[in-house]
């Protein structure tokens, strides 16, 4: 006699571990874009809430400590699907599928005064005249100031000389032979030393730009910070075919919001410190698209499912005070192009008996494409690598893998549970300083309760054991490093079901 699979009892198993599953560490993965709420049958809906709290901890390349950097931070997915017929399906997803939140705190080179990089900068642009450092550009602003005055004093004095020496001409022309090589040497002497006088004023002027920038940096005692966020409403319909139905084509419109913050601050990042970047939030649009499988009498279910790039040009504020001290505009404001990336899901599941199901997700994200490059922080940077390219802001090494295996476990028509074990690649290592993870190894459990026939509520948590990494700057110095760090993940979900 064959045996029954029930679908709907034993994903009711597998739907409360997504819930925390789906998390990833890689580049600015967030939510893992998870649609299994549309794969659910007849109408279904969620709502699921996930909180994060990572410790990302290390030290700077000078030893000092770096506290936990990681923002605990936390987000809301929802889903609704319906079948219109038993062909034709519509669905709605939301989730907030990138993001990063990262703070530096204490005393380190991420923090506060820039103090070596501000006394670098000093001496690779004035080390030739022996200034090398704050106090010795103090000195030499203090030294010309006092120089110039003494020079403006000198041409007030030798003026006059030239004005008396006019005058007495004027009252007695006779005098003009005598006076006249006196005067005309008088006015040269004026003008040479007008023309020694401004380019020293020009000197001064650069000097005292270059020391208003190190004064203002040094007294900033902010930290480093970075915040991502993003929003995404995907459209799905739906169309099964085959004898039984058994396979069935899906795809939708998504609209995408992205916003971020940047500020670099601390000696780490060498001249950049004290660069700040505002990007305004901005919608666009991409799609979705995939295939499924489905076969209930042994309650196997499997969907591939592709998400397109999303291409975005946003606003974007820009600070950069070491422009300033160039003699540039050290605030503008401009526009960024930003493409956020493709990926591709794997969602399987299949029946071991009646009350036991396995699971498997497979993820993948092409992160090594991925950049982002504010205008005005590439350009100046083409003056370090000296060529037309410049550098991003952010950028990573390798594209993501994660896969995650688990076996979900009724114990009771009602309630079941359910237990994972993870994999993420990470995205590369060296990678940036703003996210220094790469990748983790996991494990999870979760529950399932029905409390009436179509209503449920699940909870799960899933820990993570980070890889180690090197942070680096988008020069490519190591300036970090981060070990032994490991976060977990929280989730609940509300969710209904009707056949």
């Amino acid at each position: 006699m064959q045996v029954a699979f029930h679908l709907k009892t034993l994903t009711v198993a597998v739907a409360t571990l997504s819930i925390a599953s789906v998390a990833s560490a890689a580049g600015l993965d967030r939510s893992g874009q998870d649609i299994t709420a549309f794969l659910q049958d007849g109408l279904y809906a969620e709502a699921v809430y996930t909180y994060i709290d990572a410790d990302v901890s290390g030290t700077d390349t000078s030893g000092n400590k770096i506290d936990d950097i990681a923002e605990s931070y936390d987000f809301f997915r929802y889903g609704v699907k319906a079948d219109i017929d038993d062909t034709f399906s519509v669905g709605i997803l939301y989730d907030e599928p990138f993001g990063a939140a990262a703070d530096y705190s204490g005393n380190n080179n991420f923090v506060g005064a820039p103090t070596a990089a501000i006394d670098n900068l000093i001496a690779s642009r004035l080390g030739d005249r022996g200034i090398n450092n704050i106090q010795e550009l103090r000195t030499t602003v203090e030294n010309v100031q006092g120089q110039l005055s003494a020079s403006e004093t000198r041409l007030d004095a030798a003026r006059e000389q030239v004005r008396q020496a006019q005058a007495a001409v004027n009252q007695n022309p006779a005098l003009e032979p005598v006076l006249r090589p006196q005067i005309n040497a008088g006015l040269a002497g004026i003008a040479a030393g007008e023309t020694q006088l401004a380019a020293g004023q020009a000197q001064l002027n650069q000097l005292e730009q270059l020391e208003g920038f190190a004064d203002g940096q040094l007294s900033n005692t902010e930290g480093t910070n970075v915040e991502v966020r993003s929003e995404s409403i995907t459209g799905i319909v739906g169309a099964k075919f085959g004898a039984n139905k058994e396979f069935q084509v899906y795809g939708g419109p998504v609209a995408q919001r992205v916003k971020a913050d940047v500020k670099l601050r601390g000696s780490a990042y060498g001249p950049a410190t004290g660069y700040t970047a505002h990007i305004s939030p901005d919608m666009d649009y991409g799609y979705i698209a995939g295939i499924a499988y489905s076969k209930p009498e042994i309650a196997l279910k499997a969907a591939l499912t592709y998400r397109s790039e999303i291409d975005h040009s946003l606003n974007i504020s820009e600070t950069y005070p070491v422009v300033a001290a160039l003699g540039g505009q050290a605030t503008q404001g401009n526009k960024i192009d930003i493409t956020t990336p493709k990926s591709v899901n794997f969602d399987f599941q299949t029946g071991i008996n009646q009350t036991t199901l396995a699971t498997a997700k497979v993820r993948w994200v092409p992160w090594g494409d991925f950049a982002i490059v504010p205008p005005l922080y590439n350009e100046v940077s083409k003056q370090v690598t000296e060529d037309d390219k410049g550098l991003p802001l952010v950028d990573y090494d390798k594209d993501q893998w994660q896969v995650e295996l688990g076996l979900a476990k009724r114990l009771t028509p009602a309630f079941a549970v359910t237990g994972t074990v993870g994999w993420d690649s990470g995205a590369g290592n060296p990678v940036t300083s703003l996210g220094p993870i790469e990748g983790y190894y996991s494990a999870g459990l979760g529950a399932k309760y029905n409390f009436t026939e179509n209503w449920a509520v699940s909870a799960g948590g899933k820990y993570l054991w980070f890889g180690d990494a090197d942070g680096q700057i988008p020069t490519k110095a190591i300036v970090s490093n981060f070990e032994d760090n490991d976060g977990f993940i929280l989730g609940a979900k509300l969710s209904y079901q009707s056949n």
